[in-house]
């Protein structure tokens, strides 16, 4: 039910933003349509016994390919949220002007039932299920990491693919983004979402058509609440935490804790691996999760968790000025009506969580080039740097500190490389939200986002004759 509300709260924002779009008659139900779907069921002798295992991979749109995203492995994963997640997919990549279509892909599995060796040989079996049908494939459909997975899973599919033997060699390595950076992977790439949805924050605060924030235009002093201590939800707390802000809550699945002076990140995390939750974090009030996101106000709540977290049933107890759509469709479509209302802002998913995408796509063209970022330009910028640094001291008229000439002096790195081009990417992306916005004044941000990429997606249809 849950799944199928996800399904038609996404359906429900296309054909909202499509009614501002000048289409073709057709063209806007074409759009909201996964082009097809793959429901595969295997089995894998595990502990004497043949254990049977259903998965999906849909493609929502082949408009440009590949066509990209993640794989999630989950105990209520459903084929209605595989295929809202690869509509979301087309859409982010469009929005981020970043050459993919969109597809995604699960597993109706719990990870933790499993060890180590056995989940090696699902995700083999499950890899080789979809290398028959060009369902990964670099120049066809490039799997991610998603909820359940990451480097290690990605590893194993890669490995697994190259068996296969069903791609040129050279480009094989390109069959899955999120890979070890040992295996062909890239820099930054575990941290990519936290940090996209640290840059889209900022983006918002900074731009100068947006309402100021608990009367600011700057994360530092801002509290937050973080619903979902995963990947994202963890690198994005860090890094709005190193920007100045205070991380007043973090909600989990078993409990929720809350300390108004702000929580250390990292420390938390600590906390969680030696006890096992984030329950009873010293210095902090812990309180049941289902009070998490209601229990006290903050300045920004990040949804970092899954679907449907904000409801038609507890939306209208949110105090909160700002919320920063980190996971995928926490708000449903009823929810957000009021939470408008109420004068709450949402800062939509496929703009916020385009970070994993973005770096996926920086690994993909490494591994396509098979050049290391920064390589061609590294020597340049070394000397370039050490010019900046002689006319400094020059115009200073004396020496500069040894850690200002090393910071001037050093080369780019690859993860320098991938934080720049993020940022950027994420800037842009909200500079045409926020055009398109000025054009629809009524709208909300999420409309506009849509509205931009159904323009773009459009365009590439109408270049095709459909």
């Amino acid at each position: 039910m849950k799944q199928q509300e996800f399904l038609d709260s996404v359906e429900h924002f296309i054909d909202t933003a499509a009614a501002r779009v000048d289409l073709p008659e057709g063209l806007a139900e074409r759009i909201a349509q996964c082009n097809s779907t793959y429901s595969v069921r295997f089995g894998v002798k595990l502990r004497g016994r043949v254990h049977s295992f259903e998965g999906w991979r849909s493609v929502h749109s082949e408009h440009i390919e590949p066509v990209k995203g993640g794989i999630r492995y989950a105990p209520d994963a459903s084929l209605d949220e595989v295929e809202a997640l690869a509509t979301l997919m087309s859409l982010k990549c469009a929005l981020v002007n970043v050459p993919f279509g969109g597809s995604k892909g699960a597993l109706k599995i719990n990870p933790a039932d499993w060890t180590e060796d056995e989940l090696e040989r699902i995700t083999r079996r499950f890899t080789q299920e979809l290398s028959r049908r060009d369902l990964i494939h670099p120049g066809r459909n490039v799997p991610a990491p998603d909820m359940g997975t990451g480097e290690r899973e990605m590893a194993w599919m890669a490995d697994e693919f190259r068996k296969t033997g069903r791609s040129d060699a050279i480009n094989q390595a390109a069959c899955v983004t999120g890979k070890p950076v040992a295996r062909g992977g890239i820099e930054g790439r575990v941290e990519a979402t936290g940090r996209g949805v640290q840059y889209a924050l900022n983006a918002y605060l900074t731009h100068p058509d947006t309402a100021p924030i608990a009367g600011q235009k700057s994360v530092k002093g801002l509290t937050i609440v973080v619903q979902g201590f995963g990947n994202v939800g963890f690198h994005a707390a860090k890094f709005l935490a190193e920007d100045g802000a205070l991380i007043t809550g973090i909600v989990e699945h078993d409990c929720a804790i809350f300390d108004p002076a702000g929580l250390e990140v990292e420390a938390v995390a600590a906390w969680r691996v030696e006890t096992g939750s984030i329950a009873e974090f010293p210095g902090a009030e812990t309180v049941p999760s289902d009070l998490g996101l209601t229990h006290t106000a903050a300045d920004v709540l990040i949804p970092a968790a899954k679907e449907n977290a904000i409801t038609a049933q507890n939306c209208e107890d949110m105090k909160y000025e700002l919320i920063v759509e980190a996971a995928n469709g926490p708000v449903t479509a009823e929810a957000e009506d009021c939470l408008t209302r109420r004068g709450i802002v949402v800062l939509p998913d496929l703009y916020v969580n385009a970070g994993g995408v973005v770096v996926s796509y920086f690994e993909w063209v490494k591994n396509i080039t098979h050049l290391p970022f920064g390589l061609m330009d590294r020597r340049r910028n070394a000397n370039a740097g050490t010019a900046v640094l002689s006319a400094l001291e020059e115009i200073a008229g004396r020496p500069l500190k040894d850690d200002q000439r090393a910071e001037i002096a050093r080369s780019t790195s690859e993860i320098d490389l991938v934080r720049s081009g993020l940022e950027e990417i994420m800037i842009r992306a909200f500079e045409d939200i926020m055009d398109r916005k000025a054009n629809l004044p009524d709208a909300t941000l999420r409309v506009a986002a849509y509205v931009v990429t159904i323009a773009r997606i459009a365009d590439y249809y109408r270049a095709i004759g459909l």
